[in-house]
């Protein structure tokens, strides 16, 4: 197998381990309402806690033999596979306005990071570094007050969801500037910038977990999945030099890809998967449907009562109409008050 194609398959991995996850992690949600954040009795959570961990390593395994320009993109899959994934294993159905936003955000955030170009590697100094981190938190902090202060489930789980990929995000680029600075005789100069990046990690995944409290699953995915490598890419072309592919039209291109990946997200919080109005309208149009190609005339679907129901109405009225046991000079007709089901 040549290196490109085990970075692919190494990617498509790890966006299932990835789905599996945040499946999982909707799951807790549902059931324990009361600790949104850090279930650490649940032992689904620490599946899902390490489902992302194995996530994360294979995502890293796959920039190891494929360039980011593709490893990036096919991350994006993560909430493609999540919704088949959630019907499949959990019954979750995702109605028709989740699935069109979950396709334009994987759509535009795969195309916004394929024209997103790279550079050399290089690190970030001491200012730069402590500039971030107090943005990002102070950033985080205030995407977390603005979703207590809502109170509508779909807003309150995209700011919570979007906090997190601004975590996550910023946590992968400390962690590329550890890896360019890295070396045998480094540990400890990098002991406060690994701290920066458990932090982050940590305030991330407990910041998700919340995020999908009462909204579904599609919607605090994809918000995690999109803002995570924007906010990353951001930072790589305000600080790391990078810049899109192709000029101008390739940036009025990334405009465009962005604009549909956050038209997705619109969407997604407009109808998150699992609606139940919009799971009741498809049912009742299938219904529909099904009682329109019912032939005419053809049992109780056409409104004519059938032998069942004729015989139900017997039984209901209590009359057993019983035959002549000897002859008589008229017909007489016995009626007994008993129920035919418990006459002998």
């Amino acid at each position: 197998m040549s290196a490109l194609a085990l970075s692919v398959l190494l990617s498509l991995v790890s966006a299932v381990a990835y789905a599996s996850g945040a499946i999982l992690q909707e799951r807790v949600a549902a059931n324990t309402p009361d600790r949104p954040y850090a279930p650490l009795r649940h032992g689904m959570w620490w599946a899902a806690v390490a489902l992302n961990g194995v996530g994360a390593i294979l995502h890293v395994a796959a920039l190891a033999y494929g360039p980011l320009s593709l490893v990036q993109p096919l991350g994006a899959l993560t909430i493609v596979f999540a919704l088949p994934m959630a019907a499949l294993f959990v019954g979750r159905r995702a109605g028709r306005t989740a699935w069109r936003g979950a396709i334009m955000a994987a759509v535009g955030l795969a195309g916004l990071l394929a024209l997103t170009g790279g550079t050399d590697p290089r690190s970030l100094d001491g200012a730069e570094r402590l500039i971030l981190a107090g943005a990002t938190f102070g950033g985080v902090g205030l995407l977390f007050l603005a979703a207590q202060l809502v109170g509508r489930p779909a807003v309150r789980s995209v700011l919570l969801a979007g906090a997190a990929g601004a975590a996550f995000g910023i946590a992968s680029v400390f962690t590329k500037t550890v890896a360019v600075d890295w070396t045998s005789d480094s540990p400890t100069v990098q002991v406060p910038n690994l701290l920066v990046i458990a932090v982050l990690a940590l305030v991330g995944l407990l910041l998700s977990q919340a995020s999908y409290r009462g909204a579904g699953l599609a919607a605090p995915l994809a918000t995690v999945t999109v803002v995570n490598p924007v906010v990353a890419a951001a930072v790589g072309l305000t600080l790391f030099g990078e810049q899109f592919r192709y000029g101008v039209p390739g940036t009025a291109l990334a405009l465009c890809a962005g604009a549909v990946a956050a038209g997705g997200l619109i969407l997604l919080t407009l109808g998150r998967p699992g609606d139940p109005r919009e799971t009741e309208s498809e049912s009742s149009s299938s219904a529909r449907t099904e009682s329109d190609r019912s032939p005419r005339g053809a049992g109780p679907r056409s409104g004519m009562p059938s032998d069942r129901d004729a015989t139900r109405s017997e039984v209901v009225e209590g009359v057993d109409v019983g035959s002549v046991t000897r002859p008589r000079t008229h017909l007489e007709v016995e009626m007994r008050s008993r129920a035919v089901a418990g006459g002998a």
